[in-house]
């Protein structure tokens, strides 16, 4: 308990230092979410390898998501994504309706415009864990009511 305690002060410092550094001047604000989207895609490298040093091969793609899903974000989030959704055609909703990152926000629609910031380092957890698995895709998020939220992946064919 007290690990997860520590990841969530952790990520809200990262956020916040560096939404600090950017107002005096030492950068964009545009800036810093790559930067926590590029943090956090080498931390989903480095989990995913970890993860999977002992699991069987992937069958498919869906296997893969339901990995993500289930397993992957069991270990970093202590509870599975609520819903997985997918056209089959490479675009897959991943809906975590308390999302961990966010609750310790104001359920409020006050904050509401904050929440993006907060979620660039798991769109990259989720894109480099996948890259590490040979998938290469685009993941985006969106808040619609705190602290719910739905992560867009859309899988790039090659």
């Amino acid at each position: 308990m007290a690990d997860e305690a520590l990841f969530l002060l952790l990520h809200s410092e990262m956020v916040a230092g560096l939404y600090r550094a950017a107002e005096q001047g030492e950068g964009e604000n545009g800036r810093c979410t790559t930067k926590l989207e590029s943090m956090g895609f080498r931390v989903g490298q480095g989990l995913i390898e970890r993860f999977t040093k002992d699991t069987a091969r992937f069958k498919d793609e869906l296997d893969i998501m339901k990995f993500i899903c289930k397993d992957f974000w069991t270990t970093v989030f202590k509870k599975q994504i609520d819903n997985l959704r997918t056209n089959h055609q490479g675009i897959y909703v991943l809906q975590d309706n308390k999302f961990r990152l966010l609750t310790q926000m104001s359920a409020g629609k006050q904050y509401l415009e904050h929440a993006p910031k907060y979620l660039a380092f798991t769109c990259g957890l989720i894109r480099g864990g996948l890259s590490n698995l040979g998938i290469k895709s685009i993941v985006t998020a969106e808040v619609s009511s705190m602290p719910a939220c739905k992560f867009q992946v859309m899988i790039q064919k090659l």
